[in-house]
């Protein structure tokens, strides 16, 4: 159990659960452009102007501000929330590369309750194994009361799969969450059905046009690259591996090990271009981003200089990164070497794992770190700016030589102790697991590990002090931040090779204050990927973040935008920059709510948070 200063006083339940029928849109119809120019993508930009949800008694009271916060922990309540999944790679003695590389996770809201589910992506025997075991993925459903439900046969997507990487985005814009699974092999498209069956996926992977040549996939990630409403598909590849190919290497010259990437030839990534009526055209090479020299691993899709169009930053193993500048015709550029992210400080390609961006020092320009190899440290691209260059700012931190023997796959920025600064977690484990023989200072497992942004862009190590699960290692993969418990407070999924799924929640967060933001499109793409969300507080500093897809390592974090505020009480504005052109302000937000906010509509819904569970849980579908 969360600490009781963490739950909604009882005397405020029945405000909470009247507070929807309280809520209406703000709309102030005069400020909406003509239609046929805010209601279609790629028109001259309009401006919505609303206040938000009006001051109601039925809006409870914000807690007292503690004189002293209490250090924040994270504790690991994997079991207690019922969740027993364990990663299958499928090893059994062969050291096949595709083992060592691990599956990803994600945070969804695939039924629309407003409360986060959980996706663990799973791994399968290879054709060659003497005994076969059945594996698949599991989707756990929120019981909304700290605990989750297996229901994955129940929705159709108990498929076994040699899995990779899970991107979550509304494609066909109905309004219902999708998922996309990346394979060795055949990648999936499962297409959420919706009202029409609820909890049920269909495997829409053929009809979709997703099929095509085998290959070993890694991330993905949802963009509308091309703003024309619609969600087109980003596929990262990594390396041209099959039983037939598979190549004998030794670290001690006697045993075989694990190959690195540089035995195998790379793999072009695909872009796949949403024609409308649930159909993908697979148009890379046409776009540009056709490169079979990729061993892609992450990806992420941002705008790194501020034109108002999606790129897209690959991290390649062994290979130099690529950076697509977006053309605004449909086509990309690369620039990683101009911009100064192809390579390390020294000018060296290195082993990129995961990757994210955020504006970590408010520059207003999105910066970028990248897990890498051990010995290596960590990547800390800090944005110029309208220069369009990168710096590397690791070797000269505090995170460049903490990182420096970690081997770090899954990462992110997140806002931990929500006081307003993007903070960093890094999911750490090596890909061999006899390496401690050869390199006495690296072990297979270890630690995970956690960095409190203090601002003027320095960070500070907190693993040391942020509970036990930062203390016991382990071989970690995906990783993906989301608000499990709706508390405010962002708590952190991981999983590792072979082993268990880790649920670990926020304790403490949410002594400071916090506004989560639900952005949902309506000429632009319905799941608002792309759009910009900045918020001003009465202080008068500014935060901003993009909603978006992919990023970390194969996995996905929630969607839904949480902003800190340390102690401030309110939002004073809040602009929305939608992909399609529309820019939105909102006037007066309070803080400690979920505010759903629509295209074109402002706010439709404000939740305060914590939530109360006043249900038992769903019966298992």
């Amino acid at each position: 159990m969360k600490p009781k200063s963490k739950l909604l006083p009882a005397m405020l339940l029945f405000s909470v659960l009247g507070l929807a029928s309280c809520q209406r849109p703000q709309t102030t119809e005069s400020t909406v452009a003509p239609t046929g120019a805010a209601d279609s993508v790629g028109s001259v930009d309009s401006v919505v102007e609303s206040d938000g949800a009006p001051a109601s008694s039925a809006v409870p009271a914000l807690p007292p501000y503690p004189e002293k916060l209490a250090p924040v922990t994270f504790s690991d309540v994997t079991a207690t929330a019922g969740i027993r999944f364990r990663h299958h790679n499928g090893a059994y003695g062969k050291k096949y590369l595709p083992e060592t590389t691990g599956s990803g996770c994600a945070f969804l809201d695939f039924d629309r309750d407003g409360w986060p589910d959980i996706l663990l992506v799973n791994g399968m025997d290879f054709p060659d194994a003497p005994r076969k075991r059945r594996s698949v993925m599991a989707l756990y459903r929120n019981n909304q009361d700290g605990t989750f439900t297996d229901v994955t046969a129940g929705a159709g997507l108990a498929q076994p799969m040699y899995g990779m990487g899970v991107a979550v985005g509304d494609y066909d814009n109905d309004g219902w969450e999708d998922i996309f699974v990346t394979a060795l092999g055949q990648n999936r498209l499962f297409r959420n059905l919706g009202a029409a069956t609820p909890g049920r996926f269909s495997d829409v992977t053929s009809q979709a046009g997703l099929t095509g040549p085998p290959a070993f996939s890694s991330s993905a990630a949802w963009l509308d690259y091309d703003r024309d409403g619609r969600l087109d598909l980003f596929v990262g590849n990594y390396v041209d591996w099959a039983i037939d190919k598979d190549i004998h290497c030794s670290l001690d010259g006697t045993s075989k090990s694990y190959c690195t990437p540089e035995s195998y030839k790379g793999q072009s990534a695909r872009l796949y271009h949403n024609l409308g009526g649930g159909r993908f055209e697979e148009v890379g090479e046409k776009a540009g981003i056709g490169d079979p020299t990729s061993k892609a691993l992450g990806l992420a899709t941002f705008d790194f200089n501020r034109d108002g169009w999606i790129d897209i930053f690959v991290a390649n193993d062994t290979q130099p990164n690529k950076l697509y500048q977006n053309n605004q015709n449909g086509t990309f550029t690369e620039v990683a070497t101009t911009a100064g992210v192809a390579f390390s400080e020294e000018g060296k390609a290195r082993a990129g794992m995961g990757v994210d961006f955020a504006d970590y020092d408010g520059s207003g320009f999105p910066s970028l770190i990248v897990g890498n190899f051990s010995n290596e440290m960590l990547g800390v691209y800090h944005n110029e700016g309208k220069s369009g260059l990168f710096i590397d700012e690791a070797p000269a931190s505090t995170l460049g030589q903490a990182t420096l023997l970690s081997l770090t796959f899954g990462l992110f920025f997140f806002d931990y102790d929500l006081d307003g600064r993007p903070d960093i977690f890094l999911a750490n484990g090596h890909v061999a697991d006899d390496i401690n023989k050869v390199q006495p200072k690296i072990t297979y497992a270890m630690v995970p590990k956690l960095f409190h942004n203090e601002g003027a862009k320095r960070f500070t190590e907190t693993t040391s002090r942020a509970g036990a699960p930062f203390q016991r290692p382990i071989v970690a993969r995906g990783a993906a931040y989301g608000d499990f418990d709706n508390d405010g407070d962002l708590d952190i999924l991981v999983t590792t090779n072979g082993g268990p799924a880790k649920l670990l929640r926020n304790d403490g967060g949410n002594q400071n204050r916090f506004l989560r933001i639900r952005a949902l499109g309506a000429a632009s793409n319905a799941s608002g990927l792309g759009a910009r969300v900045t918020i001003t507080l009465p202080d008068g500093t500014r935060q901003w973040q993009m909603v978006h897809s992919g990023s970390s390592y194969c996995s996905q974090s929630e969607l839904v935008l949480t902003f800190g505020l340390g102690r401030q009480d309110r939002v004073e504005r809040v602009e929305i920059e939608w992909l399609g052109g529309r820019t939105e302000r909102i006037k007066g937000l309070a803080a400690n709510q979920l505010h759903t906010i629509r295209e074109g509509k402002g706010v439709v819904e404000s939740r305060p948070l914590p939530l109360p569970s006043p249900t038992p849980p769903l019966a298992s579908r």
